[in-house]
């Protein structure tokens, strides 16, 4: 029960998007079409999953063990970074349509400030490994449900009557921060 708590208050509760904002900039960047958002939130559910677990291993088991605690946020970066690379090498080898929908927001993902912020919150809250994959899973899968939404309502926007100033990225954002309120509804559900 703890870690399905953990999960709900991850995915919807804290969403790392709309509750501390961190991840928006390939959310606007790439939520045109729903293929591209799923497709960026299928990478964003790998690497923020496989990186949080490496960086809870590092850190417990080298850094702490080392004194060397203050270098987790350089260390982390490199660990997301080497995953990022990993993933742009799989995916321009076995799915090279997407991985040229994605552009220069697949690289991007190494300094994802959502991804790094979910390893840091993991560190930070002392989660033990397990929580910390629970947690890692939770926030990619919020991410994931945020950016598809996202996209949902801006191919829809696309063929509405928006007013010329705020076309583009300011209607994305109170779209955005619409989307922030509706969240906010699900305070209480998880820890």
């Amino acid at each position: 029960m703890e870690y399905l708590s953990l999960f709900i208050g991850a995915t919807l509760v804290t969403n790392i998007i709309l509750a501390s904002f961190l991840g928006i900039c390939p959310v606007i960047g790439v939520s045109k079409k729903v293929s591209s958002a799923l497709g960026m939130g299928g990478a964003v559910i790998f690497v923020t999953v496989v990186s949080s677990a490496a960086t809870w291993l590092i850190y417990h088991l080298l850094l702490v063990g080392l004194g060397l605690e203050f270098m987790r946020t350089i260390v982390f970066i490199l660990i997301v970074a080497s995953l990022v690379q990993f993933v742009e090498m799989f995916m321009k080898k076995f799915t090279p349509a997407l991985y040229k929908v994605l552009g220069v927001f697949l690289p991007l993902m190494a300094t994802n400030c959502a991804i790094i912020g979910a390893a840091l919150i993991n560190i930070d809250r002392d989660f033990t490994f397990t929580s910390t994959i629970v947690h890692a899973f939770g926030v990619s899968i919020g991410f994931t449900l945020v950016i598809f939404i996202f996209s949902t309502i801006r191919e829809r926007l696309e063929t509405s009557n928006t007013p010329e100033g705020f076309k583009g990225v300011p209607i994305a954002l109170v779209v955005v921060t619409i989307m922030a309120m509706g969240f906010f509804g699900f305070v209480g559900l998880g820890s």
